[in-house]
């Protein structure tokens, strides 16, 4: 009858000895390879051929023009709105006064058309003082 130890038990005692000598594996361990590899320079690779795609135009270009609307508000002062729409527009003082003057008679108008970042840019200089505005494109 043949005599065998068990993993746990050899291992518990210390006793086992490494399953490769030179090796440095101990039992449990596996090596896909004998020994330490050679380290190889990567080879040189050609730039691959690159084909450019042109992006069709499906709508959603944040480019496209866009629209901020003011609308009327029976908190600000004609002199609060001119002085918000020169500042986020750029535009002169009697520009600001009509488009103030329309958004007081028609309920709303549209104050600046541009990209999305720049709408997005004059919508939060009027935000600064509370006024109600949306941006559509």
């Amino acid at each position: 009858m043949a005599s065998f130890t068990l993993l746990s038990d050899a291992l518990s005692l210390g006793s086992v000895p490494p399953l490769h000598e030179g090796t440095g594996l101990q039992w449990g361990e596996r090596s896909l390879s004998p020994g330490p590899q050679p380290t190889a320079a990567a080879p040189e690779t050609a730039s691959p051929d690159v084909e450019v795609l042109e992006e069709e135009d499906d709508g959603t270009d944040t480019d496209a023009p866009w629209t901020v609307i003011l609308f009327n508000d029976e908190v600000h002062t004609f002199q609060e709105v001119i002085t918000q729409l020169v500042k986020a527009t750029g535009c002169t003082s009697a520009k600001a006064e009509k488009l103030a003057w329309t958004v007081h008679t028609k309920g709303k108008a549209t104050v600046y058309e541009g990209s999305f970042q720049e709408c997005f840019d004059v919508q939060a200089i009027l935000n600064e003082i509370n006024l109600i505005t949306e941006i559509r494109g």
